[in-house]
């Protein structure tokens, strides 16, 4: 029997899992919260490098390189005589869309309170930096993965995606704008979103 559902389920399932543990923590105001502020405490160190890393997880920063990475597999896709050339640009888009749609009323939900280091206020889980990151260069990559023609381009451009990433995650923690468990848990919802984005567009290449 094929493994490949198991896989599939673990791809998808075990960060979803992860996640509505986090998220449970985060609404139950649960033991976990005690060991990420101790976290954020031993962190957080507000500069202007960290500002700068976080801004990279914005908007107006992170989606037009989605776009750009679209554009390009739409005219690739079109030039090389492709069916349904358009679809995974189309998808992409779509998936970076439902990010605040997700995001948006968990923190209303949660009404989870800052890092001492921001103004009082509540709404900051999950990170909506850190997920608007981790789809729009996450997507990028795999729009931009069948056009490369070696494994170290590959290999590159996945390498800077995750740098990207990891990079905003860290600007977040260490300025204070966000406590860990909200940039871990971000990491979780894009695993479940590209995962399922990878799913879909291995079925479409097929």
């Amino acid at each position: 029997m094929s493994t490949r559902p198991h896989r599939r389920a673990l791809l998808l399932g075990l960060p979803a899992l992860l996640f509505t543990l986090i998220t449970w923590q985060v609404a139950a105001d649960g033991p976990l919260l005690r060991l990420d502020e101790s976290v954020s405490r031993a962190l957080v160190d507000p500069d202007r490098p960290s500002a700068l890393l976080s801004d990279l997880g914005s908007v107006q920063i992170a989606v037009p390189v989605l776009l750009l990475a679209a554009l390009y597999t739409v005219r690739r896709g079109s030039a090389a005589g492709r069916r349904r050339w358009w679809l995974p640009s189309v998808a992409a888009l779509v998936l970076i869309t439902l990010v605040p749609l997700i995001v948006f009323p968990l923190k209303e939900w949660t009404d989870r309170p800052g890092t001492p280091a921001v103004p009082p206020a509540t709404g900051y889980y999950p990170s909506g930096h850190t997920a608007t990151a981790g789809v729009a260069y996450g997507a990028a990559v795999l729009l931009l993965l069948p056009w490369l023609v070696t494994a170290a381009a590959r290999r590159a451009a996945a390498a800077v995606a995750l740098v990207l990433v990891l990079g905003v995650s860290f600007g977040l923690v260490r300025h204070g704008y966000h406590w860990p468990l909200d940039v871990v848990a971000s990491w979780c919802l894009c695993a479940v979103l590209l995962g399922g984005l990878w799913l879909f567009l291995r079925r479409t290449v097929r």
